[in-house]
């Protein structure tokens, strides 16, 4: 059941281009850290190279991914068919976090939509990629996007937004620097 992939091939990227969702997981060094897995949907995911992905990181009331990769690199996306064939999906690797301040950063800013409340991107030199069955993965139907997290932006406001990420986003529940503005 299970499979190994040198590198992402045209099957990969077009069943995970058909994914509105994925999830990512980091953990910190010290083992009495708290592990973080975070869902991801928008239009925020891409395929920069057979090895080598990145993502949107928007906005949210924690940093963790940020602070972990930051202090360790270690990353796991994983992406689950809720529809068709069932198959789950990993794209182990090494993780860096590009701020918007970064010389690369417009660059890689320019692969995805313009969101107000993009902080960072994730990009991931994928070292391992598998697949495994999804047999006990309930079938789900994509309904749409919800509205809710540019509506609290908008309503938040640039400065508010700013503000937030100052207080919210500074550092990790285990206290590892976060974001740097």
């Amino acid at each position: 059941m299970g499979k190994t992939y040198e590198q992402i091939d045209e099957y990969l990227a077009k069943t995970i281009q058909e994914q509105h969702v994925f999830f990512v997981a980091t953990a910190p060094l010290d083992s009495r850290g708290n592990l973080n897995l975070s869902p991801k949907g928008l239009d925020s995911f891409r395929i920069l190279s057979p090895r080598t992905v990145a993502y949107l990181d928007v906005i949210g009331s924690g940093v963790e991914t940020i602070a972990h990769l930051k202090e360790n690199g270690r990353i796991v996306i994983m992406f689950c068919k809720f529809q068709g064939s069932p198959n789950i999906f990993r794209l182990h690797g090494m993780g860096r976090v590009v701020e918007p301040g970064a010389r690369e950063f417009p660059d890689l800013a320019a692969k995805f939509p313009p969101y107000e409340t993009t902080r960072a991107i994730i990009v991931v030199d994928v070292t391992r990629i598998s697949h495994s069955c999804g047999y006990g993965v309930p079938v789900m139907k994509y309904e749409g996007e919800r509205t809710q997290h540019f509506a609290w932006a908008a309503h938040k406001g640039v400065e508010g937004l700013k503000l937030y990420k100052q207080e919210k986003n500074r550092q990790s529940i285990d206290g590892l620097p976060g974001l740097a503005e």
